[in-house]
């Protein structure tokens, strides 16, 4: 793969992430007796992937990536809508099933959307802040302060925009409690998926350097 075809493919992995999180996290697991989204396994894909991209393409390309899945996740949005609006045919049987799993998904991709625009928009220029900061080095940190600190701002607008008045369970109180939970496990695999962006740097660099 030459350094381009590895950027894009990174673009594709990240779409993906983004979009598997929005379409796939309306079941809930537990998790050391923690009730956690089953999305939280694929969206930490997508601040991996920016941080790389912007340690070896730089904030302009990281960028890119956020603009082509903000569109995408757009498209997404729309067809899901006309799809839940369609009438079902007479041989359909399973229309009230979809209609209940997608309209979730609707509110959680439109949670989603808002969430991901401030949070990944932070993150990108956290990260190219402490880049500078640290003139390039410690990559380790650089990585999970610009991380840690967006995945904040992305739990919390999710959860509230996604979640809040669903029923009376889902109070502000509650709802902070969760994205307690949450956080606390986004912040453990970012800490977990500190080797793969070093990992991940290295495989960029070299393609880098041998195009060059």
């Amino acid at each position: 793969m030459d350094k381009e075809f590895k950027f894009i493919t990174l673009t594709g992995i990240f779409i993906g992430g983004l979009l598997s999180a929005n379409i796939l996290g309306g079941k809930i697991t537990e998790i050391l007796g923690f009730s956690v989204s089953v999305g939280i396994f694929a969206y930490p894909l997508t601040f991996l992937i920016t941080d790389a991209i912007s340690e070896v393409y730089g904030k302009k390309r990281a960028k890119q990536v956020f603009w082509s899945a903000l569109v995408t996740q757009i498209l997404v949005l729309f067809l899901i809508f006309i799809s839940v609006k369609l009438p079902p045919s007479g041989r359909y049987l399973f229309n009230e099933q979809y209609t209940t799993i997608f309209n979730s998904s609707l509110r959680m991709i439109i949670a989603s959307l808002i969430a991901f625009s401030i949070s990944q928009t932070h993150d990108i220029w956290a990260f190219d802040f402490w880049k500078r900061k640290t003139k390039g080095k410690f990559l380790w940190l650089r990585n999970n302060l610009s991380t840690v600190a967006s995945q904040a701002l992305d739990t919390l607008l999710f959860m509230f925009i996604a979640f809040y008045g669903i029923s009376d369970k889902f109070t502000v109180s509650f709802i902070l409690q969760l994205s307690l939970s949450y956080w606390l496990f986004k912040v453990l695999f970012a800490l977990l998926d500190t080797p793969f962006v070093y990992l991940l740097v290295k495989w960029l660099k070299n393609d880098s350097q041998t195009s060059n």
